[in-house]
């Protein structure tokens, strides 16, 4: 505490990032990064864009990023918003589309930014309890709302929900804004962006940092129809209008386009993902359905805490949430084949000890 704090500091519940140790021989699975690099292409567009041009500001709109995203996804570029990742997209939605008379509705185990989010831009939020199965329930959002986010797939069960779930509730919310958070999609999730044309109140987000192997650039965007992403950019530019800088924009656009690299990787994640819940449920672990690159899990007699200090001790990080719910869960990010092998080469050995 600090007696030059504004009020809101004292208050707030900042989002505590995973570790990002430097350690020899870690096997990092702890923040859902995707371990195969980005595309070479995105490599070759920042080496060539690295020259006198940085002495000039970006491009503030980042028209050619927005396009090839446009482009993409069968949208217009004015239906395209970019940010310095999506966690800044989201920072702005809370503040431009989420915050009314009526709450925010999100579930309550979800990502952990959305409570910090509401505290910061004092947005009135109400958690709405996922079932016994860790499942979101849509029939408990029937009820009046300013607005409602949702991850999809959510984060961090990994479990996602069909397109035609995602209809029904912007359906029935026609009058609120519904933003579907899609960091994880590309990972075998149902993406809600041929909903747009229909829905004037859908906004969706989405992230390079993982399925583009960008988490160490910064880039993600929203899709949405006009009026909802005007209001993104009025705030950002009441913010900071240069929110990419050049190199962020030119290796996007070159990573996006880029699509036989995406998909390749993509398989292998998948692949492996596939792999790791065999492998973990024949070692007594409880998986939930993932459609993300992370597996999230518990064992059926050790717990959480203890099994993430044993894997520490072998240099191999995952994710423990100590909150209500899950505090035995263990969030595992898919690594490589080698290293999901070290994985459960390690839990085998922690649990006949």
């Amino acid at each position: 505490m600090s007696r030059y704090w504004s009020d809101i500091v004292s208050k707030l519940r900042p989002y505590v990032a995973g570790e990002q140790p430097r350690i020899a021989g870690l096997v990092k699975l702890n923040t859902n990064e995707n371990p195969y690099g980005p595309s070479p292409k995105a490599l070759e567009a920042i080496r060539q864009a690295t020259d006198d041009r940085l002495r000039l500001y970006p491009d503030p709109a980042a028209t050619e990023l927005r396009e090839t995203i446009a482009a993409r996804f069968g949208l217009m570029a004015e239906e395209v918003f970019v940010g310095n990742g999506s966690d800044e997209v989201l920072a702005l939605a809370f503040q431009a589309l989420l915050k009314h008379e009526r709450p925010l509705l999100y579930p309550d185990v979800t990502y952990s930014f959305y409570p910090t989010y509401s505290l910061l831009y004092d947005v009135e939020a109400i958690e709405v309890p996922v079932d016994h199965g860790f499942q979101i329930r849509l029939a408990d959002y029937d009820r009046p709302c300013g607005a409602i986010i949702i991850p999809n797939p959510n984060a961090p069960t990994g479990i996602g929900l069909p397109r035609a779930d995602i209809e029904a509730l912007v359906a029935a919310h026609p009058d609120a804004v519904v933003v579907i958070d899609e960091a994880y999609v590309d990972f075998g999730g149902e993406s809600a962006v041929p909903l747009i044309s229909k829905y004037p109140n859908l906004l969706v987000i989405q992230t390079l940092s993982k399925s583009r192997s960008f988490a160490g650039l910064r880039v993600g965007f929203a899709l949405g129809q006009r009026e909802l992403i005007e209001a993104l950019v009025r705030v950002k530019d009441s913010f900071n209008s240069y929110p990419l800088d050049r190199l962020a924009q030119v290796a996007a656009t070159a990573a996006i386009k880029d699509e036989a690299w995406f998909e390749t990787c993509r398989r292998k994640l998948i692949a492996s993902r596939k792999n790791l819940v065999s492998e973990l449920q024949a070692l007594d672990f409880e998986v939930l359905p993932s459609q993300a690159n992370f597996v999230f899990a518990r064992h059926q007699s050790q717990s959480g805490a203890a099994l993430l200090t044993a894997l520490r001790e072998r240099n191999i990080l995952v994710r423990l949430f100590a909150k209500p719910r899950i505090s035995d869960f263990l969030r595992i990010s898919i690594g490589t084949d080698e290293e999901c092998a070290r994985l459960v080469s390690a839990l085998t050995e922690i649990l006949a000890a």
